[in-house]
C-alpha cells in the first residue's frame, strides 16, 4: 500500500461548522478512519515516536485512543489512556484545562507510568492546547518524562499557543 501525501490525508477531512456548538468547526475525521490507505498512512508516522524513544504513548480521550492504541501496537510500547473525571477506577491524577468551548477534567491513573517512562502525548487534533498542556500536567505528577507530541490535526488560528517547552511537536495536517 502506498502512503497518501498530507495534502492528500487534507482531502479526507470533512470540516462541519456550528457542531458540537454554535462557532466550532469541527473537523470529521471519519473519512480517513474509513479508508484503510489514509489510515495507514496517519499511523505510517511513527519515525517521529521512534526518534522520540518513547516508551509509552498518552492518549486523551476519545479520537487520542483511536491513533494511541494503532501507533502502541506497532511499536510494541505502553498505551496510557487521559480520560474525562469518573472514568478510569482506582486511584488517579487529576487536572482541571480549558477547552475552546469550556472548562474540563482530566484524570490519568496513578500506576500505570513510571520514572523510567518517555511518553508521546497522540490527539487527533490541537486547537488551544488546552488537552495537550492537560496531558503534560498528567505526566509531570507521574514523574515521567513528556520526549513528544504528535497530531493528526492543528488549527493554525491558535499556533501562538502551540508551544510546550521545547517539546517536540509534529504536526501531520494544519488548517
Amino acid at each position: 500500500m502506498v502512503a497518501m501525501t498530507k495534502e492528500s490525508l487534507k482531502k479526507n477531512i470533512i470540516n462541519i461548522s456550528d457542531f458540537s456548538i454554535k462557532g466550532i468547526q469541527f473537523k470529521d475525521i471519519n473519512p480517513i478512519l474509513s479508508n484503510p490507505e489514509a489510515f495507514q498512512s496517519v499511523i505510517n508516522f511513527v519515525d517521529f515516536i521512534k526518534k522520540c524513544g518513547a516508551t509509552a504513548i498518552l492518549a486523551p480521550e476519545a479520537r487520542g485512543f483511536i491513533f494511541g492504541a494503532a501507533i502502541a501496537y506497532k511499536l510494541g510500547i505502553k498505551l496510557v489512556l487521559a480520560r474525562k473525571k469518573g472514568k478510569l477506577p482506582g486511584k488517579t491524577y487529576k487536572v482541571t484545562y480549558y477547552l475552546e468551548y469550556g472548562t474540563a477534567i482530566l484524570e490519568m491513573q496513578q500506576n500505570v507510568l513510571s520514572t523510567k517512562d518517555k511518553v508521546v502525548i497522540i490527539d487527533d487534533l490541537i486547537a488551544t492546547s488546552g488537552t495537550i498542556n492537560a496531558c503534560l500536567n498528567l505526566i509531570k505528577q507521574s514523574n515521567a518524562q513528556s520526549v513528544g507530541i504528535a497530531t493528526l490535526i492543528s488549527l493554525s488560528e491558535f499556533a501562538n499557543k502551540h508551544h510546550f517547552d521545547n517539546i517536540p511537536l509534529l504536526e501531520i495536517i494544519k488548517f
